[in-house]
């Protein structure tokens, strides 16, 4: 038999008899007349799980994870303010639905229904997911279901304590919030949780303010595989850093109180703190998973007996709030309501087309102040003895450093985070005094954890900062991808652009470096962040070229609200040299602080119209190289830095290799995944009569003499021009 009637008809026939789990009698702080609304916030919670089910069987809702034996959660909302951020669990639907009645007035029981039906008037995601979440409610929707959420919620929290020394323009919490992140017990496991967790109790520890409340909803089970008893609170109550609190979740008397004093002292300390609820989960995982298919029969009974509807029926007699007559006429009118707004729903509109679905990928542009260059004064304070040198040629290390020393005078809400960034200055000097002269706040050194780094940037974003992230090497981004793809990119996508978190990540990346690291610090593959949708992936070749990139992907972060990935090319760093030792050829001035370089915006070196190279980063450097040799052979080149790898920039590079009789495509990266792959079907769709690719083989790279064994060469691109001529 369907376990949620047998739920459904248990809750009728035991309220009806008086028939109540034992339990502890009222206790706390709770009026009566508050928990009973608490109430009708965890029976609307649980009609809607029941509809989603017949929604389902209609053919009218899809794919959905319920919430029934999570109701307390209600009471947890009801202890927090409604401008306390909270990223939730997607087992939370009566947190929503309890805050909302705090708000009083968002209709949360046909929010809910239209995201099960994904109609496109779903005021969530728009129809593209089945997702907690409210704009006005201040709560982010969330797509993931590993606790991915949590690096982000203490980027959050972290960003209140920095707002209220350093307001940003489009700063979204007061000082005084909290920020709340909520979890299952099995996803505590996971090491994205396990990392957040650790850096929210290093981050406590360094005395750095972090109001930050982490909610554990411990269920004992994760899909089919069982939490060992006792494992969260031995594994939590003695973390440093972390105050922990514990309560019933299935008591709403004891949860609000436990819940209320857990969320005061974080607001009172600023300091987080872990709160393990206890609860149990109905119906099994999700969908149409069966629990009795690999749990014992009476496991599962035992959970329905603890069903938290029947513990809140039993409290709220106890405390003389409400007769049970009257408890199950709100169960039951609340169903009937459910049951009406949801054949209406299932007549609302569906995203049809493409264009439909794709229309929220881009974030909304926003209103920013006017931001100038910075004044002389200011950049003559700053720079100190940095500016006698501004005048003369410097390697691209330096100039990107100048950048960063110009954005962060002219845009306040700038903040740099990551591995050595501050006191160091970065692995390679590019970061070299920023934090002397910003400050530690600005200038973050954080723990060795991408995933944390990632996650600060993209909560920080949440309340109105401009962060500027720093990967180490392209190869450690691999410990943080799902940062990006699961959740910066995906935000406005989920969110119709109500929510963003835009930033500007900066990775040094890509191969060349001469008998250094091996294949951990030269990565040449960007394969990772190319298919992730709506990114923007940009690779400068010249130092000038980076500091007007930069300053270009800085106002496209905080005017847009994009999320740009900002790769610099590890071996350009020092390069000084273009053909000859000493020439001094691949250094550049200091552009004026004005100047920028647009997105789509390629460039051209030459005029030949023998052969056009299309390439980028590295490429281009060894492509210059190769061609003024070719030049000496009477063959005419001009070469193409794509400088934007994503979006491709199509009708630049179109334009740009026109009246050329042949192109070849010199690509750094691996042949499987890398840009040519996109650059030789633009070409082939347009018709392009002769075309080849130099590409890196498909290996990763070896540390010494071999270094550049797999990589293209300035030789291996005069002779590809050669027999493509040929």
């Amino acid at each position: 038999m369907d376990r949620a009637q047998i739920v459904h008809e248990n809750f009728l026939r035991r309220v009806a008899a008086q028939d109540f789990p034992v339990g502890k009698a009222p206790s706390g702080d709770l009026p009566a007349a508050e928990a009973l609304a608490l109430f009708q916030a965890q029976v609307l919670s649980r009609a809607l799980d029941l509809q989603s089910r017949e929604m389902q069987r209609a053919g009218q809702g899809f794919y959905t994870i319920g919430s029934s034996g999570h109701e307390g959660m209600a009471a947890v909302a009801h202890a927090l303010r409604v401008d306390d951020i909270a990223f939730l669990h997607y087992r939370d639907a009566a947190f929503q639905i309890a805050r909302s009645y705090q708000a009083k007035g968002q209709d949360m029981m046909r929010d809910m229904l239209l995201s099960f039906a994904c109609s496109s008037d779903d005021p969530v995601s728009g129809g593209r997911h089945k997702v907690l979440g409210s704009r006005s409610l201040m709560i982010p929707p969330q797509t993931s279901t590993i606790a991915s959420h949590l690096p982000k919620a203490l980027g959050a929290a972290y960003s209140i304590g920095l707002a209220r020394r350093r307001p940003p323009e489009h700063r979204l919490l007061p000082d005084d919030a909290i920020a709340i992140a909520s979890f299952g017990d099995a996803s505590a496991n996971h090491s994205t949780a396990q990392g957040a967790i650790n850096a929210a109790g290093w981050t406590a520890v360094q005395g750095a303010p972090l109001p930050l409340l982490l909610v554990c909803e411990d269920n004992g089970i994760g899909i089919s595989t069982k939490t060992p008893a006792g494992w969260i609170k031995a594994s939590m109550q003695h973390r440093p850093g972390l105050r922990y609190f514990e309560a019933d979740g299935l008591d709403l008397f004891e949860t609000y109180h436990v819940a209320k004093e857990a969320a005061d002292f974080v607001r009172a300390t600023r300091k987080p703190a872990f709160l393990h609820l206890r609860t149990v989960r109905l119906y099994g995982h999700a969908g149409a998973d069966v629990a009795t298919s690999y749990l014992p029969k009476a496991e599962v009974e035992a959970d329905e007996a603890n069903d938290p509807l029947l513990h809140s029926a039993r409290l709220l007699c106890a405390a003389g709030a409400a007769q049970a007559s009257d408890l199950i006429d709100i169960y039951n009118e609340t169903r009937d309501r459910v049951a009406q707004e949801a054949a209406s729903v299932a007549q609302r509109p569906h995203l049809v087309t493409a264009a439909d679905v794709m229309q929220s990928l881009i974030p909304p542009k926003r209103d920013c102040a006017r931001r100038n260059a910075p004044s002389d004064a200011d950049r003559a304070a700053v720079f100190s003895g940095d500016v006698a040198q501004m005048d003369k040629p410097q390697p691209m290390s330096r100039l990107i450093n100048w950048a960063l020393h110009d954005l962060m005078l002219a845009a306040p809400e700038t903040v740099l985070m990551g591995e050595d960034v501050g006191r160091k200055g970065g692995v390679y000097g590019v970061t070299q005094k920023l934090q002397s002269r910003f400050g530690p706040d600005r200038v973050i050194d954080t723990l060795l954890d991408e995933q944390s780094i990632l996650g600060l940037a993209i909560g920080m974003a949440h309340n109105g900062f401009v962060p500027m992230p720093e990967i180490q090497f392209l190869a450690y981004l691999h410990n943080a991808e799902d940062q990006l793809r699961g959740e910066a990119a995906t935000l406005p996508f989920f969110s119709r652009g109500q929510w963003t978190n835009p930033m500007v990540l900066r990775i040094a990346g890509l191969g060349y470096q001469k008998g250094f690291g091996g294949h951990f610090h030269n990565d040449n593959s960007l394969a990772v962040l190319r298919d992730i949708p709506g990114i923007i992936i940009a690779c400068p070749s010249s130092g000038a070229d980076a500091a007007k990139m930069l300053r270009e992907c800085h106002r496209l972060a905080r005017e847009e609200q994009r999320v740009v990935v900002f790769v610099e090319p590890i071996a350009l760093y020092p390069m000084r040299d273009l053909h000859a030792e000493n020439d001094g050829a691949w250094m550049c001035q200091y552009p004026a602080p004005d100047e920028r370089i647009a997105l789509g915006e390629i460039g051209v070196h030459g005029t030949g119209t023998d052969v056009a190279i299309v390439t980028y980063g590295n490429g281009h450097y060894l492509s210059r190289q190769a061609q003024q040799r070719l030049s000496d052979q009477g063959i005419n080149l001009r070469v193409i830095d794509l400088r934007w790898l994503a979006p491709l920039p199509e009708t630049a590079l179109l334009q740009a290799i026109r009246g050329c009789d042949h192109v070849l495509v010199v690509d750094e990266c691996r042949a499987t995944g890398g840009q040519a792959e996109g650059i030789m079907t633009l070409l082939a769709e347009h018709g392009t009569a002769s075309f080849a690719r130099l590409a890196a083989q498909d290996s990763f790279i070896a540390t010494g003499p071999a270094y550049g064994a797999t990589l293209p060469s300035r030789d291996g691109i005069i002779k590809a021009v050669q027999a493509l001529l040929a």
